[in-house]
């Protein structure tokens, strides 16, 4: 979180706050926030964050040091979704990157009657961790 914070062009301007990182570390002890990170030499240049609720997964924010680095931290994201048979990612703000990425706008009604089915399936809580190199 903090690297989404201290990101290019967000240091003055995020909503990522002290309060927000403490609520959403709770959240991930919790099994509810899980982030998705790429390191390179042991030094972390890119990843992501959100939270899981039911078969959905809400982004809150990406960063990149690195070329493409949150571009793989969503890959792996996807594909790890995909496998557990999650049925959408909720991106919040239509972005050129994002939609760069296969994000596609939805409508209001569409997105709640959606959101009502997804969270009828148990949310996938714990620590979601891999290893890959």
């Amino acid at each position: 979180m903090r690297a989404c914070a201290n990101a290019e062009g967000r240091i003055n301007h995020t909503w990522i706050s002290d309060e927000m990182c403490d609520a959403y570390t709770k959240l991930h002890l919790m099994g509810y926030a899980h982030s998705f990170e790429i390191w390179q030499n042991e030094k972390l240049i890119g990843g992501l964050y959100g939270l899981s609720l039911g078969h959905a997964f809400f982004g809150e924010s990406m960063f990149h040091q690195a070329r493409d680095a949150s571009k793989l931290a969503m890959y792996h994201l996807c594909q790890t979704l995909n496998s557990w048979d999650f049925d959408f990612i909720d991106c919040q703000l239509p972005t050129p990157h994002l939609q760069s990425l296969g994000a596609e706008i939805v409508s209001r009604s569409k997105f709640l009657h959606d959101l009502q089915k997804t969270l009828q399936y148990p949310t996938r809580r714990g620590l979601w961790a891999n290893t890959e190199s």
